[in-house]
């Protein structure tokens, strides 16, 4: 398996994401939308960095048990509820991201929702994961 990140020159600098990656592999995983959610099924963390966090955590945890770790990662989307408060921790939800899944960064795309399934969640992560 080999992911090829992809950034041209002649697009805007990609600062945490890739703006294109090509896979090459026999396994992909769909990973379903994680939100800050326990173990218990409760929404925890205040904060868009804390939830962020746990859902960030959940995702992985998710790609783990499918045979995979962060470098598999070929896309992300990140569904927010307030995307003015998403670019406001931007600085800080990127450290949060090299501390758990590195400098490999997938192809991203940050959406504005009204609400998500959980009224107290602030942000929920999906992806697509291509194993050997």
């Amino acid at each position: 398996m080999s992911l090829d990140r992809i950034n041209p020159a002649s697009l805007s600098p990609a600062t945490g994401f890739s703006h294109a990656v090509a896979a090459t592999g026999s396994r992909l995983v769909f990973l379903a939308g994680q939100t800050a959610l326990d173990a218990s099924g409760k929404v925890v963390g205040q904060s868009l960095p804390e939830q962020f966090e746990v859902a960030l955590t959940n995702l992985l945890a998710a790609l783990a048990a499918a045979g995979g770790g962060p470098a598999d990662l070929g896309r992300v989307t990140v569904y927010a509820v307030d995307v003015a408060s998403y670019r406001t921790h931007a600085p800080e939800l990127g450290r949060i991201w090299r501390r758990l899944a590195g400098r490999d960064y997938p192809a991203m795309a940050v959406i504005g929702v009204v609400r998500l399934w959980d009224e107290q969640a602030l942000v929920e992560l999906d992806g697509l994961a291509v194993l050997p």
